[in-house]
């Protein structure tokens, strides 16, 4: 055989063989990618994603999206050659396996809080707006959680109201701990409580829950430290004064939140929010409004402008991440709660946006 040919010959083999050992060989990373992205003030699925009833709503136009990010699953085993094509495509990120899915998680665990988170930033999203707009949100402190094998298991249930400790006033769901904790483990520690169906009953007539049970608990050690506890986790529940339904399945993670709040806003204020420009942004929110960083944002903003999106509102812990490769045509407004959203907005729709405050990379 010719040296020419063989030397060919030897060369595809050794090809062959590296293309075969990329595709075989598993490494322990995981695929980020831009995922789908939602207008809040629009309708998925054949129904509307906000859904408000007794309070007066206004017509919306424009789009307010929120953003999500594709991610391949706990249990897939990318390979080599997935791996350096997803490092070389611009609109991915490689990224370790545990970054994604910490301390072994599921798919299935993974999921399951995604969910939780998600419900969460629903609901925090409807107090956040709804103290936007100076309208009236009622707050109590609830059991969240009672866990297995723990004191409080049959005595308090999920859902109860926790109204003191001990005879003191709780108002916030920190104030629980911080009471319980005044104890040495085993001691007694005695809550007022309205029971979970008492206030279910309450709430579904209108009425303030008038019957209260006083639980006497005695207190264990912690698993880990000295202190006092009962086995529970404390919670904030919230009533409105009308319906607020936010439709919108197969999505998880709390990022949605600082969106939904801005939906809700925009439903319920006469002025139209956006002046029908095409508004995309993510982030999380707390009752307090202040908006919170995410993950995947350079996913986002390319989600976003795919769809048609000129403005992305961007949580300010995330800026420098996003500033770093803004997709063409896209501009990246900073934000730190949602009241600096509404006024962004405001700028937007009048056309003031040398006024916007804008992301910068570090």
């Amino acid at each position: 055989m010719p040296r020419r040919t063989a030397t060919m010959l030897a060369s595809t083999l050794m090809l062959i063989a590296l293309l075969c050992a990329g595709v075989l060989s598993k490494v322990p990373y995981s695929e980020m990618s831009p995922g789908p992205t939602v207008n809040t003030l629009g309708d998925h699925d054949g129904e509307p994603v906000l859904q408000i009833s007794g309070h007066k709503t206004y017509p919306t136009s424009g789009n307010l999206n929120m953003t999500t990010v594709r991610v391949t699953s706990a249990d897939y085993k990318m390979n080599l050659a997935e791996a350096v094509y997803g490092w070389l495509a611009h609109d991915n990120i490689v990224v370790p396996h545990d970054t994604l899915y910490p301390d072994g998680k599921t798919e299935q665990q993974s999921t399951q809080e995604n969910a939780e988170e998600f419900s969460q930033s629903q609901e925090s999203a409807k107090v956040a707006a709804l103290r936007e707009l100076k309208l009236p949100v009622e707050s109590q402190v609830i059991v969240a959680t009672v866990f297995k094998g723990d004191p409080a298991e049959g005595k308090l249930h999920a859902g109860d109201v926790i109204q003191k400790v001990d005879g003191k006033p709780v108002k916030e769901m920190t104030d629980v701990a911080e009471l319980v904790t005044e104890h040495k483990p085993g001691e007694t520690v005695t809550f007022t409580v309205v029971p979970v169906k008492e206030a279910a009953a309450a709430e579904k007539s209108g009425k303030k829950a008038t019957r209260t049970e006083n639980i006497t608990i005695t207190t264990k050690k912690a698993d880990s430290g000295d202190r006092a506890v009962v086995g529970i986790e404390a919670g904030t529940d919230h009533t409105f004064p009308f319906t607020i339904d936010i439709k919108l399945a197969d999505v998880g993670g709390p990022s949605a939140g600082l969106m939904f709040a801005l939906g809700i806003v925009d439903k319920l204020t006469p002025k139209d929010l956006t002046g029908g420009k095409f508004v995309a942004g993510t982030g999380t929110i707390n009752e307090k409004g202040k908006v919170g960083p995410i993950g995947g944002i350079e996913m986002k903003t390319v989600g976003a402008r795919e769809k048609g999106a000129e403005y992305f509102l961007t949580p300010k812990d995330n800026c420098a991440a996003a500033a770093t490769d803004v997709p063409d045509g896209l501009t990246l407004v900073k934000v730190d709660t949602i009241d600096d959203a509404v006024k962004s907005l405001e700028k937007i729709r009048k056309g003031d946006t040398d006024a916007l405050p804008s992301c910068t990379a570090k």
